[in-house]
């Protein structure tokens, strides 16, 4: 960092911050931007979100902010932390659902209820996903459990135990079905226990 009659003065362009100079708030908020786009493309969950988010609000240096770049883009992080782009769909606040993404990601619960496993969550992907950061994680998750339940069902019947589990987990991917789609209307992030997670 230079110095001119021995004070500090800011870096200039294409240079790292010293790690113990201490950050402003739009750093902060320039670190939270970027955090949230990662969140929005599915690139990590919500208690990886929440983690990001709470770290980059209380750094006080640089060398706080850093490691999240990091995180988020490798050793090749943005040095002066500048705003992200936008993505192609705008990253709204946290609570800030609107009523027909609620309905959106609940219908994904729903036609996994209906005895759409696959099919229903995944055309929900496809049709609002690219859309709605909202629906797209609960189809996602909607999609994930499908894929499970589905699979389980063909596996299981080559026992004899898991002949008689099929009707059990069908019964009981009903009723979390149901609880998701519900959660979902409360701008709730709900996970399936037991569930492989193929589609990120």
């Amino acid at each position: 960092m230079a110095t001119m009659a021995g004070v500090p003065t800011t870096p200039g362009p294409g240079q790292v911050p010293p790690a113990h100079l201490r950050v402003t708030n739009q750093d902060r908020e320039h670190v939270v931007e970027h955090v949230k786009a990662a969140y929005a493309e599915g690139r990590f969950d919500k208690l990886e979100f929440d983690d990001r988010l709470e770290r980059a609000m209380t750094a006080r240096t640089h060398g706080d902010l850093m490691p999240i770049m990091t995180e988020l883009y490798g050793t090749q992080a943005v040095p002066r932390l500048a705003p992200r782009p936008a993505p192609a769909y705008p990253v709204r606040p946290e609570g800030s659902v609107e009523g027909n993404e609620r309905l959106g990601a609940a219908a994904g619960h729903l036609l996994l209820a209906l005895g759409f496993p696959i099919v229903g969550p995944l055309i929900l992907l496809l049709a609002a996903g690219k859309t709605s950061p909202y629906i797209r994680r609960h189809a996602v998750e909607a999609l994930n459990f499908g894929l499970t339940v589905v699979g389980a069902s063909i596996l299981l019947p080559l026992t004899v135990i898991g002949v008689v589990l099929v009707p059990v987990i069908w019964v009981a991917a009903f009723v979390l079905a149901i609880v998701a789609g519900v959660n979902s209307l409360t701008d709730g992030d709900y996970r399936y226990p037991l569930t492989v997670r193929l589609v990120k």
